[in-house]
């Protein structure tokens, strides 16, 4: 009789623990869910605010490259005196000053494309240095001159940068 009693209170439990179960199972399933969406939620509301704030770095960076351009460069900073090897520490101290001014922007931008700005502003400078060190140039507007001529040789470094932040930014969307 007490084996009848066990059976029979084994097969009364048994549909509560298989419910208890289905329900356990549910609701972690609705728990990590709703936990996803409130992640997703939260990831688009700082999207939102992020993205103005990603175009404003893109935007600057672009700025930056533009301005540090061998053509635009030198255009904008005249020679202060006819040596050439102040001009070309002019130069190099005005890209460095811009892109010091722009450091912040790193944090919005990949590091991929953070990357390409740093080696296209090196490769300027390096360009300029390597223009400049030229024996036969004797004055800044000499240099000047040369550095101008290389440019229809090769495209800019820079050149190299705003291609990768458009096709970052087009990426965006």
């Amino acid at each position: 009789m007490t084996e009848e009693y066990i059976l029979q209170g084994v097969f009364y439990l048994l549909p509560a623990v298989v419910v208890g179960i289905i329900s356990f199972y549910f609701f972690n399933l609705h728990t990590k869910n709703e936990e996803q969406r409130r992640r997703f939620l939260l990831h688009r509301e700082n999207q939102k605010q992020a993205l103005p704030l990603r175009l404003q770095a893109y935007e600057r960076m672009t700025l930056f490259l533009e301005r540090i351009a061998p053509g635009n460069l030198l255009v904008r900073i005249r020679p202060t005196s006819s040596k050439k090897d102040s001009y070309t520490s002019l130069l190099v101290r005005t890209i460095e000053q811009e892109f010091e001014h722009n450091l912040a922007q790193q944090i919005y931008l990949s590091e991929e494309c953070w990357n390409v700005i740093k080696a296209s502003k090196n490769a300027t400078i390096a360009r300029i240095r390597k223009v400049s060190e030229n024996e036969s140039i004797e004055t800044a507007d000499e240099l000047r001159q040369h550095i101008l001529k290389s440019l229809q040789e090769q495209q800019p470094p820079s050149e190299t940068g705003l291609l990768y932040i458009k096709k970052e930014v087009t990426a965006l969307w």
